[in-house]
């Protein structure tokens, strides 16, 4: 017997793993599979998994088992499974289930279970990353040698940027970290048990069976979930030394959202501050991933405030001077110079610094050269200042003034925004040729200077002619004065 899904599709009630009598609705089937959840504990050799990153936003929402449904309803945070996966969802994991076996695992189940969107759906599978490319006609493998493979749908959407996709990773075990940051060896497996057993944090080393229903909770990561707990898979010292990277991550894991806030485990803290020389071995990308996903959440500060009490900040930001008591935009790399904004250096000395801790991007860096200069006193409202703003910044430069000042950046934003566009657009009237015609000068830097001063003038005092722009030159002295000194289009 088939079930309908809700969007034209079936579901087969023997792929399901339980009994359904006479069911026509997803509605319906939502209780069955609620009614069907269970949860597995067995105590195991603790391993860690590094989770993989997002890929793109999601509709979803929470499996929600009894014992913490108290902990959550205050929050507002029910649902049900069938708005959890997708009809997508669900025929992935039908496909993998037609040649093995596979589960929803990571990141998705702690989301769900703690009743956080979910971004993606990762999935675990008996089937090698060969056997799973034979089954889809669209792959792209991301990590061959580590058992995963990047699953796209069968039919090539029109907007990449918005095409879902799934990875899917081997069930494996490993041995040794000898790098510090990734296993010696991989084993790949055929026991999802063992496959949570590596993983790095409880509230992380669960599985949910697309066949039965089932949440595979070996280590007691929804009890830590409900506690807001972030706790080591086995030894908190063993985990640490293992991976550096986990050290970010631990952090990055005590912000639950709307949900509040999370404290590390005892025995982790202790760990972290034993290990946090671990941070040496990890890439500065990586920092910097890790890092910008904890500015861009929630509870940046306090986040912020515990990396420095356990010595992390001083590891990833060493000889910067920094500011934990702000307020954060949600933009990285606005942040990044907002906590940085004590330091004392230039913009481009600062952005020049992060960016070797950080290994920024061109852009990254030339925002925070950018914003580390402005201050307080750079929002000036009177009306060539704001005509500045207006013609000099690009929209993405005026978004990060914005994120930057916060509500002072609002307000500011606001005001431009009331002056009237130029009459005649914002496009220089006086071109280099006619400058040489009208001062004799030839061709160079102080011709360009001279040029940019006009064009400042003229945004500033909305001329409309040439000839308007053209007798600003009486008001200088451009044969001798130095044209250093003349100030060109530029805001503040």
């Amino acid at each position: 017997m088939s079930i309908e899904d809700g969007t034209g599709g079936t579901i087969d009630e023997q792929w399901l793993g339980i009994c359904v009598p006479a069911v026509r609705h997803s509605l319906q089937l939502v209780d069955l599979l609620r009614n069907n959840l269970l949860v597995r504990s067995k105590n195991l050799k603790r391993h860690q998994f590094d989770l993989h990153e997002p890929r793109r936003r999601r509709s979803a929402i929470c499996l929600m088992p009894e014992e913490v449904k108290h902990e959550r309803s205050r929050s507002g945070c029910m649902a049900d499974l069938s708005e959890s996966l997708t009809a997508a969802d669900i025929a992935v994991l039908k496909r993998l289930n037609s040649a093995g076996e596979a589960w929803v695992v990571g990141g998705w189940v702690r989301d769900a279970l703690a009743g956080i969107t979910a971004d993606e759906v990762d999935m675990a599978t008996t089937l090698r990353p060969s056997e799973v490319a034979r089954l889809f006609p669209r792959t792209v493998m991301i990590g061959e040698a580590f058992g995963t493979i990047l699953v796209l749908p069968d039919e090539k959407s029109n907007s990449a940027q918005d095409e879902p996709s799934w990875e899917v990773t081997t069930l494996r075990s490993e041995g040794t970290y000898g790098d510090g940051r990734r296993p010696d060896e991989v084993e790949f497996g055929e026991d999802i048990l063992e496959d949570l057993a590596r993983r790095d944090f409880t509230i992380n080393a669960m599985a949910l069976d697309s066949k039965s229903g089932e949440v595979i909770d070996p280590f007691g990561g929804r009890e830590d979930l409900a506690a807001g707990v972030v706790r080591a898979v086995g030894d908190a010292v063993e985990r640490m030394a293992e991976d550096g990277l986990r050290i970010m991550r631990a952090f990055r894991f005590l912000s639950g959202g709307t949900l509040g806030f999370r404290r590390l485990d005892s025995d982790l803290s202790a760990a972290i501050r034993e290990n946090v020389a671990m941070l040496d071995k990890v890439s500065a990308e990586r920092k910097w991933v890790e890092l910008s996903k904890i500015l861009q959440g929630q509870n940046t500060n306090r986040i912020l405030a515990e990396m420095d009490s356990h010595g992390v900040l001083a590891k990833v930001l060493p000889e910067t001077i920094l500011r934990l008591e702000a307020d954060f935009s949600g933009t990285a790399r606005v942040d990044l110079a907002i906590l940085c904004s004590n330091d004392l250096r230039s913009g481009a000395d600062l952005a020049s610094h992060l960016k070797g801790l950080l290994r920024l991007s061109n852009d990254e860096e030339a925002t925070i050269a950018f914003v580390h200069e402005l201050h307080c006193d750079s929002l000036q409202t009177d009306q060539a200042t704001l005509r500045r703003y207006n013609a000099a910044l690009s929209e993405s430069m005026k978004a990060e003034v914005v994120a930057y000042f916060g509500a002072a950046g609002e307000a500011y934003a606001t005001a431009a925004a009331a002056i009237a566009p130029p009459r005649v657009g914002n496009n220089p009237l006086v071109n280099g040729n006619l400058l040489i015609s009208a001062t004799g000068l030839a061709a160079g830097p102080r011709l360009g200077r001279l040029k940019g001063w006009l064009h400042r003038r003229q945004i500033e005092t909305d001329l409309v002619t040439a000839e308007e722009v053209l007798e600003l030159l009486d008001s200088i002295d451009w044969r001798e004065d130095e044209s250093e000194n003349w100030p060109t289009l530029c805001w503040p």
